[in-house]
């Protein structure tokens, strides 16, 4: 018994070439129709920006606790260079001054010291534990000079005042007996802030609207991107080869 041969259905060779020019087609983005979507969404965006600033500002006014800042500056004094006289002074090395600068490391490091913290919290009769108040406390060098300034932080404004100036009385005395030859010298003395130094009411209300408007005009383009609705003649050119009738 003879087996008829099955026929496959055959395609025409240009509807070939159409499917695999279509599958090989980029996908062209029109920027004038997302630009239109975000112009036509405009009054959403500025609803959203608007709704978006309000609530960052709300919530940092009512959720995030204001943070104050006093701070003491210190001068890095080298004895061994100041006994010097000036014809020996001139002849310093850079090497000689940038180990004076180095000092001001080690006077943090001594600052940072649990006997020096403590010695802190019992001049000013705060409640807090060692690790709380050198948590509060913050050094650096000033654009790398050998001036130096200690930044205390607390929700307390009359706080930092006290345990900055507390440093500003202990740290000279606990650097003069710990190493010989140096000393530090208050330059500035720290005074209580009349404002929190944050959180900051304008840039976070900023930041709201930006972000509000960024994610609204995100979702406007996605979803812009993925309409497949077919509106005009350009609309039909992309779906195909072929050409338009009507």
């Amino acid at each position: 018994m003879q087996h008829l041969p099955k026929h496959k259905q055959e395609v025409p060779m240009d509807e070939r070439t159409i499917h695999n020019n279509n599958q090989n087609d980029e996908v062209e983005i029109d920027l004038s129709r997302l630009i239109a979507a975000l112009v036509d969404k405009a009054w959403v965006l500025g609803i959203v920006s608007v709704v978006c600033a309000v609530a960052l500002f709300l919530g940092t006014f009512f959720f995030v606790t204001p943070q104050y800042q006093s701070t003491a500056m210190f001068y890095v004094n080298n004895s061994s260079l100041s006994s010097l006289g000036e014809a020996a002074l001139s002849s310093i090395s850079s090497a000689d001054i940038s180990a004076s600068r180095g000092l001001v490391k080690t006077y943090i490091v001594i600052l940072n010291t649990r006997e020096t913290i403590n010695d802190v919290i019992d001049y000013t009769g705060v409640d807090r534990t060692y690790k709380e108040v050198k948590s509060m406390i913050e050094a650096e060098s000033v654009d790398g000079t050998e001036v130096f300034k200690v930044v205390v932080t607390s929700p307390d404004p009359n706080e930092t005042e006290q345990i900055a100036n507390a440093i500003a009385y202990i740290l000279p005395n606990r650097i003069k007996d710990i190493i010989d030859g140096t000393s530090a010298k208050v330059v500035e003395s720290a005074i209580v802030a009349s404002r929190p130094s944050s959180p900051s009411y304008t840039v976070n209300t900023l930041i709201g609207f930006l972000l509000g408007f960024v994610l609204t005009a995100v979702i406007i383009v996605a979803r812009e991107l993925m309409d497949i609705t077919i509106r005009t003649e350009e609309d039909i050119a992309q779906c195909g080869k072929h050409p338009v009738l009507a």
